[in-house]
């Protein structure tokens, strides 16, 4: 048994001068190390050599096209917004239930509690609803949250869709067939 303790103490010392030999003759036999990648590496123009005046040349024109691009995808959602009749926005939901009485009181209390906002009640069968604000960003949901939900704590901001203000539905054609 003493002499496998030996020969394991043995390994260990050999193992760990012969791995401090080689790390030092390693570094010392790279130190000379070069290597030239220059033939494959891509060559690429001389900019510095252009001319200052065509540089000024297609700045100018590339910001003309750019700005027209702009202008036309800035004239699409306009057509868009004005042909669509909803957006998606936020709320914020003060009452959720089943219990009509209990919905009308909770519109009644936020009036009470708070005359600036302007409560809105919907029914979406089973279910009443008491919702505050139409907001395009939940950030300017959060104001208005943060005022009700030291009266209401089970309030929420929550999506919603709205319908546009300035939706002007198409009027029929009066030359087109009706159809039944």
């Amino acid at each position: 048994m003493k002499n496998i303790w030996v020969l394991g103490l043995l390994t260990i010392l050999l193992g760990c001068k012969s791995m401090r030999s080689t790390s030092d003759s390693g570094s010392s036999a790279f130190s000379t190390y070069q290597e030239d990648l220059s033939s494959s590496l891509p060559e690429y123009p001389d900019y510095k050599a252009q001319t200052v005046e065509s540089t000024a040349n297609t700045s100018s024109s590339s910001a003309q096209s750019v700005d027209g691009q702009l202008d036309e995808v800035q004239r699409r959602l306009v057509e868009k917004n004005k042909a669509d009749p909803y957006f998606s926005g936020f709320t914020v939901l003060v009452f959720s239930g089943i219990d009509r009485n209990q919905a009308f009181k909770t519109q009644d209390e936020l009036k009470m509690y708070f005359p600036d906002l302007n409560p809105e009640m919907q029914y979406q069968q089973p279910r009443y609803l008491v919702k505050v604000g139409q907001y395009t960003y939940k950030i300017e949901a959060q104001k208005a949250f943060s005022q009700i939900k030291g009266q209401f704590p089970s309030a929420r901001i929550i999506q919603d869709r709205f319908q546009r203000k300035e939706y002007v539905a198409p009027t029929p054609d009066s030359n087109a067939p009706i159809q039944n």
